[in-house]
């Protein structure tokens, strides 16, 4: 399935959630998931998900290396088997398809002569790996996140990431820097900026930013609230756990943007607010 037609069923509601790629350590965001999460229905992230990836080679059963001409495979896996491609199969065509699955699939059906996909595809698709363990970068990963329609986001575990997206109300000189302070006055660390086309023209972007942090931690609440201010819009698309690390290894908040410290000031203007400073 592909990730449109994943996140397709759960806007109708014939899923709850689905798990789609949004990110490669290879070759970066998956634009496919980002546009989706991007535009249409709102729709929410709930967790992540890291899975090293390799690929397999697969083939209807009795193909030789040699009668390959034409390969296939989601795009987002082409720049992870590129160099074993020009070592092994420098004349065969890359033909894109809708996932990895959905390229097996043309396999059996003759459309393509081999594909790359997980190992486990084979025996769902009548095939077989031709070859295994394809990948041209040692611990290669591949972030995977559970999207769903919008709820309330799971408690902090103090190790989150809240993702958004960010339309600008115009373009000028220090428009970015503007977007990302609301974030750094506030100690906030962004893992990933990532501009997306709007579609309404050349130089038309939104901003897909995942910033640590949760949604109910006051520097997080007061960084999206400055960010509602002055962008034109901005989409949420949910605090959730983070996968790369646990709350014990998250770094410690620089002086001065601590939880602690956040809340002893709103309640040191509360107090002048009534006097008693």
């Amino acid at each position: 399935m592909s990730v449109q037609s994943a996140l397709d069923a759960v806007r109708t509601g014939e899923t709850e959630a689905a798990f789609v790629p949004i990110e490669n350590s290879v070759e970066g965001g998956i634009t496919t998931t980002l546009d989706e999460l991007v535009a249409g229905t709102p729709l929410m992230i709930y967790r992540e998900v890291l899975l090293s990836i390799t690929f397999a080679l697969l083939v209807k059963p009795g193909t030789k290396l040699s009668e390959i001409k034409t390969v296939s495979a989601h795009p987002a896996a082409q720049p992870q088997v590129r160099n074993w491609l020009k070592t092994n199969l420098p004349d065969a065509v890359w033909e894109s398809a809708a996932s990895n699955a959905d390229a097996a699939r043309l396999v059996r059906e003759g459309r393509y002569d081999a594909a790359f996909a997980g190992e486990f595809a084979a025996a769902r698709y009548g095939l077989e790996a031709l070859e295994t363990e394809i990948h041209d970068a040692e611990n290669a990963q591949t972030r995977f996140v559970l999207v769903g329609r919008p709820a309330r986001p799971a408690a902090p575990t103090g190790a989150d990431k809240t993702s958004v997206v960010l339309w600008q109300r115009d373009d000028h000189p220090g428009g970015l820097r503007d977007l990302l302070g609301e974030f750094a006055t506030r100690g906030i660390n962004l893992m990933v900026l990532q501009s997306r086309p709007t579609g309404a023209g050349i130089g038309n972007y939104c901003f897909c930013i995942d910033a640590a942090g949760h949604i109910s931690e006051r520097r997080m609440a007061e960084a999206l609230m400055g960010l509602k201010r002055i962008c034109r819009d901005v989409r949420f698309l949910g605090s959730y756990p983070r996968a790369d690390v646990t709350a014990a290894q998250v770094r410690a908040p620089l002086p001065g943007t601590s939880e602690g410290e956040f809340m002893a000031a709103a309640e040191w203007v509360a107090r002048c607010q009534d006097g008693r400073f």
